[in-house]
């Protein structure tokens, strides 16, 4: 993996960027807008951002689809934040207001929140519905990450 490049969209401003394998530990950061590329937080994302996200990245992708209302949702997001920062630089991890953005959900056929999508490669993996804790997060993601 190490003379390969890694497509990732900035979580910040939606840009694609191409990253070499070798670098991800390094903490590279966007061109465009300088935002880490694979910060240290779960990132709160727009529906352009989202879509660019799934649409070319290279590494797994964890959506948590949530609102402010929802109490699962607000308990559950500690716990993708220790699963987030245990995954390092295997996984990326992004929040989406489901409120902010309807018509997502409608697309995406989301019946219950809090859920988690998996995408790799521009493709819906898994999903995961109801309020985990992180180490049920990891063991949901670790399947399609590299070691």
């Amino acid at each position: 993996m190490s003379d390969t490049n890694v497509n990732l969209a900035c979580l910040s401003c939606g840009q694609v960027n191409r990253v070499p394998a070798a670098r991800l530990a390094a903490g590279p950061r966007c061109p465009k807008c300088k935002s880490a590329l694979l910060p240290d937080e779960v990132a709160e994302i727009d529906i352009r951002t989202h879509d660019a996200a799934v649409r070319s990245d290279d590494l797994p992708l964890i959506v948590d689809y949530w609102a402010p209302w929802c109490g699962p949702c607000r308990m559950m997001a500690p716990e993708i934040a220790k699963a987030a920062k245990a995954l390092g630089h295997r996984a990326r991890f992004a929040k989406i207001n489901t409120d902010d953005f309807p018509a997502l959900s409608q697309r995406l056929q989301i019946r219950g929140i809090p859920l988690l999508i998996l995408y790799a490669r521009g493709r819906e993996i898994a999903r995961s519905s109801g309020a985990r804790p992180s180490a049920d997060i990891e063991a949901f993601v670790r399947p399609h990450v590299s070691h």
